[in-house]
């Protein structure tokens, strides 16, 4: 049976409002999606070089759609993204992505921000774009996402992509700007465990976690009962060794009952070695799952990997934090690209980084067809 080709997913985007009048339609939206979608996986990062993939390839693209006025100019790339509305396109994406993802049940979900240091506008008054994403780490995929002002904004914005997603049985993690009790709240009402990480903004809250692991630790956790994990770790030229501490919430936590089902606290004290000189660090968390030390090292660990895998790539290898797209909703949309982009390749089973892939898809159509489809070929 042959494969579907790229049109297939094309399925996900139907009911997208085109933001065009339709007398000055001479593309296909679909088409637009379907190019973009292809071009960025394969090594495109501005609309410029989005049609030129287009016309370098147009006689494969017209396997599949049917490009009644060829390919279109990147000024039409630009406009009709500008148009385009984030949260439809966004919702689009999604159901893409619910259909070729496992359950996020027993999986972690870190949320996290990143901001596009070149997206802002200094003539029409705007600031650098902030989004919001949610990052399964197992399943190497983006979730969902959020733009927001400012990181300050990152409060409100984190409920919205909550709201957004399916999180039953998840665990999710957050740093300490996501510290909040609504957010808490929030993430068990949607059937889901948390693990926030404490710092100064929760003052109260940071000060009796502190004086409890203190003086644990000054009395080697005499009548206290806990769980300990240690790692090692090594690598470019950093030795690391991490101790992890779970108990359960301690009675004299003042502000217990203000975090709903808070059930354990935890601390990770990080020693590196560098050149010879050692530093440490302590940190702090709270968390609605029972004290039990290797699930929280796992996902103490596993929310670092929306900084490895997902935001370093956007900036490294698609040159996210250079990309110089500014006009109305242009920023988001193709920060969403990129995000779809990134899961499709990390999702791709060959060895190779993402640039190579990246360039690869670029060469070979066949390749790139496997990956805008997965492995099963069913989306």
């Amino acid at each position: 049976m042959p494969r579907p080709h790229p049109a297939s997913i094309l399925t996900h985007f139907a009911a997208l409002p085109d933001p065009r009048r339709e007398r000055l339609r001479r593309h296909r939206l679909l088409d637009l999606i379907a190019i973009a979608i292809c071009a960025v996986v394969a090594g495109c990062d501005d609309w410029v070089e989005v049609a030129a993939y287009g016309r370098q390839q147009e006689t494969w693209l017209k396997t599949f759609l049917p490009l009644p006025n060829g390919i279109p100019s990147h000024d039409t790339f630009s406009r009709v993204f500008r148009l385009l509305d984030p949260a439809a396109f966004r919702r689009c994406f999604t159901r893409w992505i619910e259909a070729v993802q496992a359950a996020t049940g027993g999986k972690l979900v870190a949320i996290d921000g990143k901001t596009l240091r070149h997206s802002f506008d200094t003539a029409a008054g705007r600031s650098a774009l902030h989004l919001v994403s949610a990052w399964a780490g197992q399943n190497q995929l983006v979730l969902g996402q959020v733009a927001v002002d400012g990181k300050s904004n990152e409060i409100t914005a984190v409920p919205e992509l909550l709201a957004l997603l399916d999180l039953k049985g998840a665990t999710v993690t957050l740093d300490a700007m996501g510290c909040q009790k609504e957010i808490a709240a929030a993430i068990r009402a949607a059937g889901a465990d948390y693990i926030l990480a404490v710092k100064g903004n929760q003052n109260t809250l940071y000060e009796g976690l502190s004086d409890f692991f203190v003086d644990c630790l000054d009395n080697d956790f005499a009548g206290v009962p806990h769980r300990y994990h240690k790692s090692v770790g090594r690598g470019h030229g950093r030795h690391e060794t991490r101790h992890y501490y779970v108990a359960d919430v301690p009675e004299a936590l003042r502000t217990r009952a203000q975090w709903r089902d808070l059930r354990s606290v935890g601390m990770v004290y990080a020693e590196r070695e560098v050149g010879g000189r050692i530093e440490g660090e302590a940190r702090l968390f709270i968390s609605s799952l029972r004290a039990q030390v290797r699930a929280f090292a796992r996902a103490v660990r596993g929310h670092w990997g929306i900084e490895n895998q997902l935001h370093w790539a956007l900036d490294v290898t698609f040159g996210e934090d250079a990309s110089r797209v500014r006009k109305d909703q242009g920023p988001e949309n193709l920060a969403w690209l990129r995000r779809v982009a990134v899961s499709l390749l990390r999702n791709e089973p060959t060895k190779a980084s993402i640039k190579c892939k990246r360039k690869m898809a670029g060469w070979d159509d066949d390749y790139l067809l496997s990956i805008l489809l997965g492995s099963s070929g069913d989306s």
